[in-house]
Formats: structure tokens, C-alpha cells, sequence
């Protein structure tokens, strides 16, 4: 435990810990631009320069480690303008328009520019070339904007391990794209967003929505009903200046309200939905397995998240069969709208509007699937990211933290807390572990607590297994069986399982995968900066929504018996088939 001082401050710390970390321990800020808690340390941008005594040169405080009797000081004269030049030198390359730049009040760039006082361009000079990528559904990427940080390269390639972006060539020429100058769209992109959460600047962003969801709502043919993931209810509050993990669900359905839409749903519905439908499917194939001894796709993953189902598209596409064939919550919800709530409200669905609000990118590409159109046109017509809603409420001039707490519509807004805890990674898989082991046995899951611990919290491949005894006469034959379950979340993570899994080191039969970190809460489209910490806050909040609930199984939700009993027929029928499920594609790897 090496003792340093930091500003003349003392502080004890474990050895190897680096100079920034001590001083985060200090409560001393010192500014980051290349940094990423717990992921990237490189040193590259230099604004996180400290000085030491002794030390000819000043240091970069991310990746210089602390050592006894070190002192460091963070706020000399010598560190200052050394801060201040580098960040003038970014400036100076950097084609932004502050004014209309969607980052705006949300830059990091910015932020530092501000605090270290730099009020003019004191470099004028070539700026970056603009190299705009349009291509996808759900990312723009400008690159003349990009500081060069590789924040997005550690994203893509260390967390998530697609590899569609990378560093090429040197200098003032360095751009960060694909490779020989691809699209996004032509490459492996999975369009998870997870460059565009941690990018410090308006390099990446996401397609904007907002001007498609205004010209609906200002529509008078148009009925424009909302869903809302269960995500967002843990992080919209932040965009209006609260603590990470705040719970703002009632006055999130107050705000849409006043934004001017007919009605406000919930994805918790579909949620459910979807525990009903792929619940069932699974226990299907353990009976096709265990009872009639067919080959079954065995493991069966979930399909929720679909920046995961374009990576096995890309990646593992001989185990697209082994997918649930279930359509993630918001497509399922896209469909029910466009045909049960249209006959419910004596509507056409060509007059019905859906627009999601969710926290994740993926979910623009994903309602731009041609398979996505069982209602007979396109089933989600458009997506706002948490960000996205966020601006459209302050657009709207709305003080969303004085709006009374509102209730969502019905039926479509009835949910379960095993819906809401689908933001989270592990969420998915107790939701059908609640459901699939009272069908079985005729009781309730035995929580460890008020969740199934050995699969909450946010270790990246976590695993359970339940031994099934005393079963339903109908399921007998899976008496004595020991049911193998995995959760894993980030793309880096699901990569190792999946090697394992085709290797044979691991037999499991059902797996939850969530393409981002920690599941939905660390989606691509949440508030900006996640780390771990807020993860957690969220995820947090989540469990406590569902434990607050009388409603705790998606199979005991009376809306959802309701729409079976009055539209679908039963789960797995042909209604339900036609609507509620789907086939995906091979894609080439780029």
C-alpha cells in the first residue's frame, strides 16, 4: 500500500493503482479525454498530465502507477498550459459547429475546453476532412469530429469484439473507421451504439428520429400510441440533472402524454409476451429432447436483443437455429398494435404510429428488417434512444421533474415485475425461470432472497442450474433432469461462451444473451457516460420496481390471458406464429 500525496494531500493506496485512480480516491479531479474507467488506459489524448516531483517530463496520469513517497501535483502553472495547448490542438483539427451540434452541453470536449478557459481557436488552421457514413439505420458517423481518442476501438473491439472499427494510417491522416473505407452498413457492424455511448464528442451518434415522431404527432390521421422499454424508467431521470438510478416511470408517462401521444404503452406488455411465447418454446424442445429423443437446436438463446442476432448473423450463423424464434418485446409490440389494438380501437393499422422509446441503437435497425412487417407494413414506424426523448421533452419546454406521477393506458400498459427486470442482464432468464418452473412443478420458483442470485449482478457469464423434482403429471419426463442455464452480456463475453459452447466444455440448454454491458441499463442510447457504478445504480432500481410490484410472473398478468383469450388463441398457435415470430438470416463477415 504505497502512501503518496496529491496536492500536498496523503493518500494510501494498493500498489500498481495508477496516478488518476489515487487521485479519484482523493476526491482530486483531474480531466480525461482517451480514459475509460476500468476498460482503457493509453494515454493517449495527454490531457490527464500531472506533474511529479523529480520527473523531467509531466505525466500521463492513467497510465503512470503510483510508487512510495511519490508527489504529485495536478493544478502547477506548467500543468495548466500543457492541458490547455493539447486541448487547443484538438480544437484546432476539430470540424464541429458547437451550436448545432447534437452533442452540444453533452461534449466532453467541450466540458474540458470550458473548464481549463479556452475561449478562442488559438491553432486556426486545416481542419479534419468530413468523412460522413450514413449507411446504417442506426449510426452517423462524421469523422470530422473524431479527436482520435479510440474509445469506439476499445468498444467495438475489446468489449463487444466485432472489429468494424480501427485506427488506419498516421498523424493528421489518422482516421478511425473500417477498414479501406467502408460503410458501417458493409462490415460487421452489429449497431450496438456502444461506440457512440462512450465517444466524448458528436463523432458517432445515432439517427435522428425525432423530426419523423413530430410530423406523426402533428398528424391528425394518424394515431400515435408510444411503447417505452423498462430501461429507460431507470435512466431518463439523469438527463434531467437526477442521480443515476432514479426511478421516474410516473412522470415519464406524463411527459409523453404532454408531448401529444393518443396513447402510452408499455414494452413490459410484449415483455411478457415474449416470456409466454419463448417459455414455451423451450419447454417444447427439452420435450422433443428428453421425452420423443429428437435432435433438438439445444441450447436455445433468447432474441430480445438484436445487435446480438446480427452478430450470430455475422459470426455463428450455424446457430441461428438454436435462436428462439420469438421477436424481441418491441417487434412483438409493433405487431400486436398494428392488429389487436388496431381492431380494439375500430382503427386501420396503416392509421396506427408506433414509436418506441428504448436504450439502445440496435432497436432502429431492428424495426428496418424487412421480416418485421407481420402486420402487413412495417410494425415499429420509428425509435427514440433515452437521449432522443430527453431533448424532445425539453424541446417541448417541459419541466419533467414537476409532472405528476401518470399511470400507462390499458390493456397494453398492464405489466409484470418480471417484465420490468429485462433491462438488466439476468433479467430475461428469471423472468422465464418464474414462469417455465411453475408450469412444471406447479410452484413457485425458490428465490434465493427476492431474485435468483446466482445470476444478478454484473459478472460478465454467469450460470445456474435447477434439478427439476415433483413435476406436472404432463411433464413428468423431465423429472429428475438438471437444467443448465447461462447469462452472459457484451459481445466480448458471449464470443467465450460461444466458443465454449460449440466446443463442448459447456452443455447448457438455455442461454440469455444482451449484446451491451450490464443488459439494456448500459444500452447504446442511455445517458451518457455508463460505467460501471451507474450500471449498477440502474440495475438497482430496476429490481426494486419489480419487488415493489404485486405482479411478479409475466404468466399471471391478466392482460396477457385477455389478449390470448379474445386474439391470439394460444401460445405457439398459428395467430400467435404469424405475429409474434420470425426467422433471421446468414450474413457475410466483413
Amino acid at each position: 500500500m504505497p502512501k503518496l500525496t496529491i496536492n500536498n494531500v496523503s493518500v494510501e493506496v494498493p500498489e500498481g493503482t495508477t496516478v488518476l485512480e489515487a487521485a479519484k480516491q482523493a476526491q482530486i479531479k483531474i480531466p480525461t479525454l482517451c480514459y475509460l474507467d476500468e476498460v482503457q488506459s493509453i494515454g493517449a489524448c495527454r490531457v490527464c498530465m500531472v506533474e511529479v516531483e523529480g520527473a523531467k517530463a509531466l505525466s500521463a496520469s492513467c497510465v503512470t502507477p503510483v510508487y512510495e513517497g511519490m508527489k504529485v501535483f495536478t493544478n502547477t502553472k506548467r500543468v495548466r498550459e500543457a492541458r490547455k495547448s493539447v486541448v487547443e490542438l484538438l480544437l484546432s483539427e476539430h470540424d464541429g459547429d458547437c451550436q448545432t451540434c447534437v452533442r452540444n452541453n453533452d461534449c466532453e470536449l467541450q466540458t474540458v475546453a470550458y473548464e481549463l478557459g479556452i475561449d478562442e481557436v488559438a491553432y486556426p488552421g486545416e481542419k479534419a476532412k468530413q468523412m460522413l457514413d450514413t449507411s446504417t439505420p442506426a449510426l452517423i458517423k462524421d469523422n470530422g469530429k473524431c479527436i482520435k481518442c479510440r474509445r469506439c476501438v476499445t468498444a467495438c473491439n475489446q468489449i463487444q469484439s466485432v472489429g468494424a472499427l480501427f485506427p488506419q494510417n498516421r498523424g493528421f491522416e489518422t482516421v478511425i473507421g473500417p477498414a479501406f473505407a467502408h460503410d458501417l452498413e458493409d462490415v460487421t457492424c452489429v449497431q450496438c451504439g456502444q461506440c457512440a455511448a462512450v465517444c466524448p464528442v458528436g463523432a458517432i451518434v445515432e439517427v435522428n428520429h425525432i423530426d419523423r415522431v413530430w410530423k406523426a404527432l402533428e398528424d391528425p390521421k394518424k394515431h400515435v400510441v408510444v411503447q417505452t422499454a423498462p430501461a429507460v424508467r431507470a435512466s431518463l431521470g439523469e438527463l434531467f440533472n437526477q442521480p443515476a438510478g432514479t426511478l421516474v416511470t410516473g412522470k415519464m408517462v406524463a411527459a409523453l402524454r404532454r408531448l401529444g401521444f393518443n396513447n402510452v404503452f408499455d414494452t413490459n406488455f410484449t415483455a411478457d409476451l415474449t416470456i409466454i411465447e419463448e417459455g414455451m418454446e423451450l419447454l417444447t424442445r427439452l420435450k422433443e429432447a428428453f421425452l420423443e429423443k429428437k435432435e433438438v437446436a439445444l441450447p436455445q438463446f433468447t432474441s430480445c436483443s438484436p445487435g446480438w442476432i446480427k452478430f450470430v448473423e455475422h459470426f455463428y450463423p450455424e446457430m441461428l437455429p438454436n435462436l428462439s424464434s420469438c421477436k424481441s418485446p418491441q417487434q412483438m409490440f409493433g405487431a400486436v398494435a398494428k392488429s389487436y389494438l388496431a381492431e380494439r380501437l375500430n382503427k386501420k393499422p396503416e392509421d396506427i404510429y408506433v414509436v418506441s422509446i428504448m436504450p439502445c441503437t440496435a432497436k432502429k435497425f431492428e424495426c428496418s428488417r424487412p421480416e418485421m412487417n407481420d402486420s402487413g407494413m412495417q410494425d415499429v414506424d420509428a425509435v427514440l434512444t433515452t437521449r432522443e426523448l430527453g431533448r424532445m421533452i425539453k424541446q417541448a419546454s417541459i419541466d419533467f421533474m414537476a409532472l405528476p406521477d401518470e399511470e400507462m393506458d390499458r390493456p397494453m400498459g398492464v405489466s409484470s415485475g418480471a417484465a420490468d427486470i429485462f433491462a438488466n442482464t439476468g433479467g430475461v432468464m428469471e423472468a422465464a425461470l418464474r414462469s417455465a418452473y411453475e408450469v412444471i412443478t406447479g410452484r413457485e420458483l425458490p428465490f434465493e432472497g427476492m431474485h435468483v442470485e446466482a445470476i444478478t449482478g454484473l459478472d460478465g457469464i454467469k450460470r445456474a442450474s435447477i434439478t427439476i423434482t415433483d413435476t406436472e403429471p404432463e411433464w413428468s419426463f423431465l423429472e429428475g433432469v438438471t437444467v443448465n442455464v447461462a447469462v452472459v452480456h457484451s459481445l466480448g463475453n458471449t464470443r467465450k461462451l460461444m466458443e465454449r459452447i460449440k466446443s463442448g466444455e459447456e452443455v447448457v440448454h438455455f442461454v440469455e444473451v444482451m449484446t451491451c454491458p450490464g443488459g439494456c441499463i448500459g444500452g447504446g442510447g442511455q445517458p451518457r457516460l455508463t460505467t460501471n457504478d451507474v450500471r449498477e445504480k440502474r440495475l438497482q432500481a430496476i429490481y426494486q420496481e419489480d419487488e415493489n410490484k404485486k405482479l411478479r410472473k409475466s404468466h399471471d398478468n391478466p392482460k396477457i390471458k385477455q389478449i390470448y383469450g379474445e386474439f391470439l388463441g394460444f401460445p405457439l398457435g398459428e395467430k400467435s406464429h404469424h405475429l409474434l415470430h420470425t426467422k433471421y438470416i446468414k450474413r457475410e463477415v466483413i
